[in-house]
């Protein structure tokens, strides 16, 4: 659990922020279309064993379709965001969020979260979002960090006059 582990303020809640090194495997895939030749997206995450100064690199190709890996992105759970997590956990598949930008006109990762509030800000934002399945290592970092810290706010009714 220590692995990136930051102490910072926090006003309510766990004042903690965990880091995890992750990369982004992008697939370019063609279309049959008169208006785009090609469509991208992200793929998977996976833990990153090559560190942030590392260039992407082609997986795959075979002439028609395209896999790269965009090394060097972190994942960052933070304290406040601990029911988005549970949330995320608890759905029938949790996911990956990964923000897709086009720059320079092709596609790429630009940032990944695992919290739902952060990934439907994005779309809510008019960005692009892929959410890709979470892989077993993430699912079990996150999981700990949930298990270990959220606590549910307590119900209440209100009293009826």
């Amino acid at each position: 659990m220590a692995e990136g582990m930051e102490h910072e303020p926090d006003s309510g809640g766990v004042a903690m922020t965990l880091t995890r090194p992750v990369a982004v495997v992008m697939e370019r895939t063609p279309l049959a279309s008169r208006w785009q030749s090609d469509k991208w997206e992200a793929k998977g995450v996976l833990p990153d064993i090559f560190g942030e100064a590392a260039a992407p690199r082609t997986l795959y190709d075979d002439g028609k379709r395209l896999e790269v890996l965009y090394p060097g992105f972190e994942i960052r759970l933070k304290g406040e965001e601990l029911e988005s997590y549970f949330l995320n956990l608890t759905s029938p598949q949790p996911k990956a969020f990964v923000l897709v930008r086009a720059d320079d006109g092709t596609p790429r990762p630009a940032c990944v979260s695992l919290s739902y509030a952060r990934g439907a800000g994005w779309m809510d934002a008019n960005e692009t979002v892929d959410a890709v399945p979470l892989p077993p290592e993430l699912h079990a970092w996150v999981g700990e960090f949930v298990e270990r810290y959220y606590r549910p706010r307590p119900k209440f009714k209100r009293a009826r006059k």
